[in-house]
Protein backbone atom coordinates (compact mmCIF):
# COMPACT_ATOMS: atom_id res chain seq x y z
CA UNK A 1 0.00 0.00 0.00
CA UNK A 2 1.45 3.37 -0.97
CA UNK A 3 2.08 6.21 1.46
CA UNK A 4 -0.49 8.33 -0.38
CA UNK A 5 -3.11 5.62 0.05
CA UNK A 6 -2.34 5.26 3.76
CA UNK A 7 -2.52 9.04 4.25
CA UNK A 8 -5.88 9.15 2.49
CA UNK A 9 -7.26 6.42 4.73
CA UNK A 10 -5.98 8.15 7.88
CA UNK A 11 -7.52 11.48 6.84
CA UNK A 12 -10.80 9.71 6.10
CA UNK A 13 -10.83 8.07 9.54
CA UNK A 14 -9.98 11.38 11.22
CA UNK A 15 -12.83 13.18 9.44
CA UNK A 16 -15.22 10.32 10.24
CA UNK A 17 -14.37 10.54 13.93
CA UNK A 18 -14.22 14.31 14.33
CA UNK A 19 -16.94 15.63 12.02
CA UNK A 20 -19.90 14.44 14.14
CA UNK A 21 -18.28 15.93 17.24
CA UNK A 22 -17.69 19.25 15.48
CA UNK A 23 -21.27 19.35 14.22
CA UNK A 24 -22.61 18.56 17.71
CA UNK A 25 -20.41 21.22 19.28
CA UNK A 26 -21.54 23.79 16.72
CA UNK A 27 -25.18 22.96 17.35
CA UNK A 28 -24.79 23.21 21.13
CA UNK A 29 -22.74 26.40 20.88
CA UNK A 30 -25.29 28.30 18.80
CA UNK A 31 -28.19 26.93 20.83
CA UNK A 32 -26.90 27.50 24.36
CA UNK A 33 -23.88 29.81 24.41
CA UNK A 34 -24.61 33.18 26.00
CA UNK A 35 -22.52 35.93 27.61
CA UNK A 36 -22.17 36.31 31.35
CA UNK A 37 -24.96 38.64 32.51
CA UNK A 38 -24.42 41.79 34.49
CA UNK A 39 -26.11 42.30 37.81
CA UNK A 40 -26.34 44.53 40.86
CA UNK A 41 -24.22 43.69 43.90
CA UNK A 42 -24.73 44.76 47.49
CA UNK A 43 -27.90 44.56 49.58
CA UNK A 44 -30.33 43.46 46.81
CA UNK A 45 -28.13 40.49 45.88
CA UNK A 46 -27.46 39.55 49.50
CA UNK A 47 -31.18 39.71 50.30
CA UNK A 48 -31.98 37.29 47.48
CA UNK A 49 -29.17 34.98 48.59
CA UNK A 50 -30.59 34.92 52.13
CA UNK A 51 -34.05 34.07 50.76
CA UNK A 52 -32.57 31.16 48.82
CA UNK A 53 -30.84 29.87 51.95
CA UNK A 54 -34.03 30.20 53.99
CA UNK A 55 -35.94 28.15 51.40
CA UNK A 56 -33.42 25.33 51.91
CA UNK A 57 -33.36 25.48 55.73
CA UNK A 58 -29.79 26.70 55.95
CA UNK A 59 -29.79 26.46 59.75
CA UNK A 60 -30.38 22.71 59.50
CA UNK A 61 -27.48 22.38 57.05
CA UNK A 62 -25.21 24.49 59.24
CA UNK A 63 -25.97 22.25 62.24
CA UNK A 64 -25.37 19.06 60.25
CA UNK A 65 -22.04 17.64 61.42
CA UNK A 66 -21.75 14.66 59.06
CA UNK A 67 -22.73 14.04 55.43
CA UNK A 68 -22.23 10.82 53.50
CA UNK A 69 -23.01 10.32 49.81
CA UNK A 70 -22.13 8.51 46.59
CA UNK A 71 -21.53 10.50 43.39
CA UNK A 72 -22.37 8.91 40.02
CA UNK A 73 -21.89 5.41 41.48
CA UNK A 74 -18.14 6.05 41.27
CA UNK A 75 -16.97 7.84 44.38
CA UNK A 76 -18.13 7.67 48.00
CA UNK A 77 -17.69 10.36 50.63
CA UNK A 78 -17.80 10.46 54.41
CA UNK A 79 -17.59 14.14 55.29
CA UNK A 80 -17.10 15.01 58.97
CA UNK A 81 -18.10 18.61 58.34
CA UNK A 82 -17.66 19.92 61.86
CA UNK A 83 -14.20 18.31 62.14
CA UNK A 84 -13.16 19.45 58.64
CA UNK A 85 -12.20 15.96 57.53
CA UNK A 86 -13.49 13.88 54.63
CA UNK A 87 -12.83 10.30 53.56
CA UNK A 88 -12.87 10.00 49.77
CA UNK A 89 -13.22 6.42 48.49
CA UNK A 90 -13.01 5.12 44.92
CA UNK A 91 -11.86 1.81 43.43
CA UNK A 92 -9.20 0.45 45.82
CA UNK A 93 -8.22 3.88 47.16
CA UNK A 94 -9.11 5.91 50.23
CA UNK A 95 -7.85 9.39 51.02
CA UNK A 96 -8.50 11.18 54.27
CA UNK A 97 -8.56 14.89 53.48
CA UNK A 98 -7.86 17.47 56.15
CA UNK A 99 -9.98 20.40 54.99
CA UNK A 100 -8.75 22.78 57.68
CA UNK A 101 -5.83 23.82 55.49
CA UNK A 102 -3.06 22.13 57.45
CA UNK A 103 -2.30 19.79 54.56
CA UNK A 104 -2.10 16.68 56.78
CA UNK A 105 -3.78 14.33 54.29
CA UNK A 106 -3.41 10.53 54.28
CA UNK A 107 -3.69 8.14 51.33
CA UNK A 108 -4.41 4.41 51.44
CA UNK A 109 -4.39 1.59 48.88
CA UNK A 110 -6.15 -1.65 49.86
CA UNK A 111 -6.18 -0.29 53.42
CA UNK A 112 -2.41 0.25 53.58
CA UNK A 113 -1.11 3.77 54.03
CA UNK A 114 1.06 5.16 51.24
CA UNK A 115 3.59 7.97 50.97
CA UNK A 116 5.77 9.52 48.32
CA UNK A 117 4.71 10.37 44.74
CA UNK A 118 1.86 7.86 44.66
CA UNK A 119 0.32 9.32 47.82
CA UNK A 120 0.68 12.85 46.46
CA UNK A 121 -1.05 11.84 43.24
CA UNK A 122 -3.94 10.20 45.10
CA UNK A 123 -4.30 13.21 47.40
CA UNK A 124 -4.41 15.67 44.49
CA UNK A 125 -7.00 13.51 42.76
CA UNK A 126 -9.10 13.26 45.95
CA UNK A 127 -9.02 17.04 46.42
CA UNK A 128 -10.20 17.55 42.85
CA UNK A 129 -12.94 14.93 43.29
CA UNK A 130 -14.11 16.50 46.56
CA UNK A 131 -14.16 20.04 45.16
CA UNK A 132 -16.28 18.95 42.21
CA UNK A 133 -18.57 16.37 43.79
CA UNK A 134 -19.32 18.28 47.00
CA UNK A 135 -20.16 21.36 44.92
CA UNK A 136 -22.90 19.39 43.14
CA UNK A 137 -24.21 18.48 46.59
CA UNK A 138 -24.01 21.71 48.62
CA UNK A 139 -23.40 24.57 46.17
CA UNK A 140 -26.43 26.66 47.25
CA UNK A 141 -25.11 26.75 50.81
CA UNK A 142 -21.78 28.26 49.66
CA UNK A 143 -23.06 31.63 48.45
CA UNK A 144 -21.60 33.48 51.45
CA UNK A 145 -18.22 31.72 51.48
CA UNK A 146 -15.08 33.85 51.54
CA UNK A 147 -14.26 35.30 48.14
CA UNK A 148 -17.78 34.91 46.74
CA UNK A 149 -19.24 37.78 44.73
CA UNK A 150 -23.05 37.98 44.53
CA UNK A 151 -25.13 39.92 42.00
CA UNK A 152 -28.87 40.28 41.47
CA UNK A 153 -29.78 39.72 37.81
CA UNK A 154 -33.21 40.79 36.57
CA UNK A 155 -34.68 39.84 33.19
CA UNK A 156 -38.05 38.96 31.69
CA UNK A 157 -37.97 35.67 33.64
CA UNK A 158 -37.70 37.46 36.99
CA UNK A 159 -34.86 37.66 39.50
CA UNK A 160 -31.85 35.35 39.55
CA UNK A 161 -28.71 35.21 41.69
CA UNK A 162 -25.33 35.39 39.96
CA UNK A 163 -22.51 33.96 42.09
CA UNK A 164 -18.82 34.22 41.20
CA UNK A 165 -16.13 32.34 43.14
CA UNK A 166 -12.96 34.43 43.19
CA UNK A 167 -11.10 32.20 45.65
CA UNK A 168 -10.74 28.54 46.56
CA UNK A 169 -11.80 25.33 44.86
CA UNK A 170 -10.11 23.87 41.79
CA UNK A 171 -11.26 26.53 39.32
CA UNK A 172 -11.54 30.00 40.91
CA UNK A 173 -13.25 32.58 38.72
CA UNK A 174 -16.21 30.39 37.76
CA UNK A 175 -19.69 31.93 37.79
CA UNK A 176 -23.14 30.40 38.29
CA UNK A 177 -26.55 31.96 37.76
CA UNK A 178 -29.08 30.47 40.15
CA UNK A 179 -32.63 30.17 38.76
CA UNK A 180 -35.19 30.27 41.57
CA UNK A 181 -38.89 29.47 41.79
CA UNK A 182 -41.51 31.68 43.48
CA UNK A 183 -40.43 30.38 46.89
CA UNK A 184 -36.81 31.31 46.06
CA UNK A 185 -35.88 27.64 45.93
CA UNK A 186 -33.16 26.72 43.39
CA UNK A 187 -34.44 24.79 40.38
CA UNK A 188 -31.38 25.14 38.10
CA UNK A 189 -28.23 27.10 37.46
CA UNK A 190 -26.38 28.29 34.37
CA UNK A 191 -22.62 27.89 34.30
CA UNK A 192 -19.71 30.00 33.08
CA UNK A 193 -16.69 27.87 33.96
CA UNK A 194 -13.16 27.33 32.73
CA UNK A 195 -13.69 23.62 32.07
CA UNK A 196 -16.80 23.97 29.87
CA UNK A 197 -16.29 25.07 26.23
CA UNK A 198 -19.76 26.61 26.07
CA UNK A 199 -20.89 29.47 28.35
CA UNK A 200 -24.31 29.48 29.97
CA UNK A 201 -25.02 25.75 29.96
CA UNK A 202 -27.78 24.80 32.40
CA UNK A 203 -28.06 22.00 34.96
CA UNK A 204 -31.14 21.19 37.01
CA UNK A 205 -31.44 21.49 40.79
CA UNK A 206 -35.00 20.28 41.36
CA UNK A 207 -34.63 16.74 42.75
CA UNK A 208 -34.28 17.50 46.46
CA UNK A 209 -34.52 15.30 49.53
CA UNK A 210 -34.93 16.37 53.14
CA UNK A 211 -32.37 14.49 55.23
CA UNK A 212 -32.71 13.27 58.81
CA UNK A 213 -31.08 16.47 60.11
CA UNK A 214 -33.45 18.67 58.10
CA UNK A 215 -30.80 19.70 55.56
CA UNK A 216 -32.07 19.65 51.98
CA UNK A 217 -29.76 18.06 49.43
CA UNK A 218 -30.12 17.18 45.72
CA UNK A 219 -30.34 13.59 44.47
CA UNK A 220 -30.05 14.15 40.72
CA UNK A 221 -28.97 16.78 38.20
CA UNK A 222 -29.88 16.83 34.53
CA UNK A 223 -27.11 18.32 32.39
CA UNK A 224 -27.65 18.29 28.61
CA UNK A 225 -27.96 14.58 27.72
CA UNK A 226 -26.43 13.40 31.00
CA UNK A 227 -27.65 12.65 34.49
CA UNK A 228 -25.57 13.16 37.63
CA UNK A 229 -26.83 10.81 40.36
CA UNK A 230 -26.22 11.46 44.05
CA UNK A 231 -27.16 8.44 46.16
CA UNK A 232 -26.80 6.93 49.64
CA UNK A 233 -27.17 10.33 51.32
CA UNK A 234 -26.88 10.14 55.11
CA UNK A 235 -26.60 12.96 57.62
CA UNK A 236 -26.06 13.27 61.35
CA UNK A 237 -25.87 16.03 63.94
Amino acid sequence: MTFKKILKILVGVLVFLTLPSLLLYGFLYFKYNEPLPNGVSGEPADALAHKMLESLNYEAFKNTAYIEWTFKKRRHYKWYKNKQHCDVLWEDFRVNLNLSGSGAHKAYVHGFIKDGPMANELIEKAISYFNNDSFWLVAPYKVFDDGVKRQLVTDDQGEALLVTYTLGGSTPGDSYLWILNKEHRPIAFKMWTSILPIDGLMASWNDWTTTTTGAQLPTFHKFLFFGLEIENIKTAL
